[in-house]
């Protein structure tokens, strides 16, 4: 396969490998077959089918690597499902009477593309999964190579999704300056809420790394400084299931003896109790162009916040949420290594026209390689029977609570 021209997307929600991707992707290019074009279209698969992108010029193969020293991405994302007619149609994206799928395929062919690199999670790539089997039922000579970007780690069958182990980093960052709250009320209750849909590894991951941060910190509980006070108290995550009342007699002890109650919570723990209740009251419950329950309008943080409030007697309730701050970050040395990696295979694959999803294969012994599109899917839980995960547990005396199914 002769290669002449490569486009660049990234879509979804941010996470801090975007932009070093991008980069990632223009750098090896330009070291193995600096002759390719390349072009970016600009926010996603909303720049494909209106036929809007940047072309990467020679000064900016030149300065790429500036990339890697920014979090979010320089060229601009969104939620565009392909297959959502009615939706492309509502936001101008397509005429009506278009197929989406038809509209992208006939964009990249006009743009003389070969090779479309999706940067993304698992929406972005069965998007990506769906515009690859078009494109080869209805013959278009086009390669398809996506790589897995997703806070959440929650990708099948991937090991780690890029930019997951900064996204855990940052937010134990944002909550050690949060903690310190404690000090501005008496019988404080902390929720530090982690976003997660469906897994709970990034927020099982982030109180690991907070906890780690406490462990080089030094104290003066004489003065009422104590490690304890600032320490986790509890985790809640979809994948288990929570007795309030028994974990709210559990807090109450820490609370009475230290004055304050800190947890970490993923966005997507409690929602299926919260949408129950919401509807039951007869709130509509808002959802997004992939079906998707919009989380900052169900907040669980809140409701969690609301559960235990009484129970523990919290003279004060303060939510924060650390997704925002964290999924905007630049990547770091762990997960720089791991873009570089996935990016320099990513167009190894595309200069030999081989399709799929870059990534570690948890099916064939965790083997980096170009994964079939149709075996990507989202949802995948978290395992909660790792041993550093139970350890945490342990430490903080809290029941696993296991839920009797978490399969996909």
């Amino acid at each position: 396969m002769t290669v002449k021209r490569v486009a660049l997307l990234t879509a979804g929600g941010l996470a801090p490998c975007l932009s070093s991707a991008v980069g990632g992707l223009i750098e090896r290019y330009t070291e193995i077959a600096p002759e390719v074009e390349i072009i970016a279209y600009k926010g996603g698969y909303k720049g494909l089918l209106l036929g809007e992108y940047y072309t990467v010029t020679a000064g900016i193969r030149e300065n790429a690597r500036f990339l890697h020293e920014h979090g979010g991405s320089p060229i601009g994302n969104s939620r565009v499902k392909l297959t959502n007619v009615k939706d492309c149609v509502a936001r101008k994206l397509v005429k009506e009477g278009q197929n989406p799928l038809n509209v992208a395929a006939e964009q990249l062919t006009k743009d003389g593309v070969d090779v479309l690199h999706t940067i993304g999670g698992d929406d972005t790539n069965t998007t990506a999964a769906d515009l690859a089997k078009y494109l080869k039922e209805n013959e278009y000579d086009l390669t398809v190579v996506g790589l897995p970007k997703t806070i959440d780690n929650d990708v099948f069958p991937i090991r780690q999704s890029l930019g997951a182990w900064t996204a855990a980093e940052e937010g134990a960052k944002f909550f050690e300056n949060v903690v310190a709250e404690h000090n501005a009320n008496p019988r404080m209750l902390i929720i530090h809420e982690v976003m997660g849909r469906n897994c709970g590894w990034l927020t099982a991951a982030t109180a690991v790394e907070y906890r780690s941060i406490l462990q080089g910190e030094n104290f003066l509980p004489a003065l009422g400084l104590s490690q304890e006070r600032k320490d986790v108290h509890g985790v809640f995550i979809p994948e288990m299931d929570v007795d309030i009342k028994a974990e709210a007699k559990r807090l109450k002890k820490i609370m009475d003896t230290h004055d304050g109650v800190n947890i970490f919570i993923s966005e997507g723990a409690g929602v299926d109790a919260i949408i129950k209740e919401k509807e039951e009251q007869g709130e509509q419950i808002e959802r997004d162009a992939f079906g998707h329950v919009k989380l900052d309008t169900i907040n669980p943080g809140k409701w969690f916040g609301n559960q235990f409030a009484e129970m523990l007697g919290a003279e004060k309730v303060l939510v924060q949420k650390s997704g925002y701050f964290s999924r905007a970050a630049r990547a770091n040395t762990r997960d720089l290594n791991l873009i570089k990696s996935c990016t320099d295979l990513a167009v190894e694959c595309a200069l030999r026209g081989e399709s799929g999803v870059i990534g570690h294969d948890e099916d064939q012994d965790n083997r980096l390689r170009a994964i079939e599109f149709e075996r990507i899917a989202g949802g995948k839980p978290f395992d909660i029977d790792q041993p550093w995960f139970g350890d945490l547990l342990k430490s903080i005396d809290q029941k696993k609570g296991k839920k009797v199914d978490t399969s996909h």
